[in-house]
């Protein structure tokens, strides 16, 4: 019996989540067609139908991970300071969905950093989040809530900042609770209300 659109599709979502599980689990060095077969109870073989080499793997991996990032719930923020807060409150890592996303995407930085194309995308994702941002803390300027400055240049701090805080709630998940990590960020933010940059 021939399969169907619709066989494919689910055999699709099937992949997607095994390479989620595995991603989450064991990392980017831990993804191999391999562990994604195992974890899926197929065979490699039937998963070169999907990704005929290593790098098709690493490349739809990190697709799965912007789709599932840009489909998560995100605050419904006021304008100026408060949307900046909410931005930087969606990066952290302060649910159990949160933390697996930020474990796989800082996983994903040692591939980035070998694989020029896939460098040059992480570069562009993180420089589309600082316009994002340096759009919130120009209308935070506007609104009076920040004080005069260069927006981008703030933005790229308040960018690094928080990536720093991913970092450290990942790796000390004990000192740095999701309450914590908020409080730390409101730190950070009242010490920019108190500053130009």
């Amino acid at each position: 019996m021939p399969r169907t659109k619709g066989d494919h599709e689910a055999r699709r979502r099937d992949v997607s989540a095994a390479v989620w599980q595995v991603l989450a689990t064991r990392g980017f060095a831990g993804l191999t067609l391999r562990a994604v077969a195992t974890e899926l109870g197929a065979t490699t073989g039937l998963l070169t139908h999907y990704f005929p080499t290593k790098r098709a793997l690493v490349e739809y991996a990190l697709d799965l991970l912007e789709q599932r990032t840009l489909a998560r719930p995100r605050r419904p923020g006021g304008p100026g300071l408060a949307a900046l807060r909410d931005a930087l409150l969606d990066i952290l890592p302060l649910t159990p969905e949160a933390t697996d996303s930020n474990r796989i995407w800082v996983c994903s930085w040692d591939t980035a950093l070998t694989d020029p194309a896939i460098g040059a995308d992480h570069a562009r994702k993180y420089a589309e989040s600082r316009a994002r941002l340096t759009a919130h803390v120009a209308a935070a300027q506007t609104l009076g809530e920040l004080p005069p400055g260069d927006p981008a240049r703030i933005a790229a701090t308040a960018q690094s900042f928080t990536l720093g805080l991913v970092v450290q709630a990942l790796l000390d998940p004990a000192e740095f609770p999701p309450e914590r990590q908020q409080e730390l960020l409101d730190d950070y933010l009242a010490g920019l209300r108190g500053r130009s940059v």
